[in-house]
């Protein structure tokens, strides 16, 4: 009776035991599933080297027994330092671009409190643009109409502004001619963009003749009656548009 007993607790035993042996290809399976998606995503996104790359990392893990989470990042060392000393550059840029703003609207408030204390208002007036600070002048407080000298009474506001723009560190400016869009009627200028032209380049001739300021850093435009900044069916219109202007390049600007 108790052989009996044994017998049946052993069967009992040997029957309560699961056979957990289809785990280890299941898990297999789970891993290879794994690692297709991983390779299919890798190649919309990765060139062919570090496809290749990659799949050596997969071989490895699959035939050392390596888990695939365990396996460095297939990025090569010197790309990733590549990207970090780009990011640190573009920081670089960025600090250096808020700092140049903040001398140009420096240099804009010097400009302005020139203007104010001459009485210039309605002459010469300031912004900053995405190019850099803007000095307009008004063609009428320089020149006659239709003429592209630079009238005897106002070369000491020419003068003026010359030492307005005595900067350091120097800084690259544009000096532009703009006309309205009335035809030109005089035997000196065929056309308003010869007239733009030779206002712009009279007007430099004055201001460099200071000494303290770099012929290599200025350069003359004329835009003849082709960039308005107002409308040329009034007479205001076309007085705005009647100007010259001088651009400040921020020292970041290429």
């Amino acid at each position: 009776m108790r052989r009996t007993v044994s017998k049946r607790r052993k069967k009992e035993q040997h029957d309560d035991h699961v056979d957990e042996s289809w785990l280890i290809p299941y898990a297999d399976i789970l891993t290879l599933l794994l690692a297709l998606f991983i390779v299919l995503f890798s190649m919309s996104t990765i060139d062919a080297q570090k496809l290749e790359q990659l799949s050596q990392a997969f071989n490895q893990a699959f035939t050392g027994g390596t888990s695939i989470l365990d396996y460095p990042n297939p990025m090569p060392e010197e790309d990733a330092q590549a990207l970090d000393d780009i990011e640190a550059e573009k920081n670089k840029e960025s600090t250096a671009a808020r700092i140049e703003q903040l001398e140009l609207e420096n240099i804009q408030k010097k400009v302005n409190a020139y203007i104010n204390e001459n009485n210039l208002t309605d002459k010469l007036e300031t912004s900053l643009t995405d190019e850099g600070l803007l000095l307009t002048i008004r063609d009428n407080v320089l020149f006659a109409s239709g003429s592209a000298e630079v009238r005897q009474e106002d070369i000491h506001t020419a003068n003026e502004i010359s030492e307005l723009l005595v900067m350091s560190p120097p800084r690259n400016i544009i000096i532009s001619g703009h006309t309205d869009n009335v035809p030109i009627s005089n035997p000196h200028f065929e056309s308003n963009w010869e007239l733009s032209v030779m206002r712009a380049i009279n007007f430099m001739k004055i201001v460099l003749k200071n000494e303290k300021l770099d012929p290599a850093w200025f350069s003359a435009k004329g835009f003849g009656e082709f960039q308005p900044i107002a409308s040329n069916d009034t007479s205001e219109g076309r007085a705005k548009n009647r100007r010259v202007e001088v651009l400040i390049l921020p020292i970041t600007s290429d």
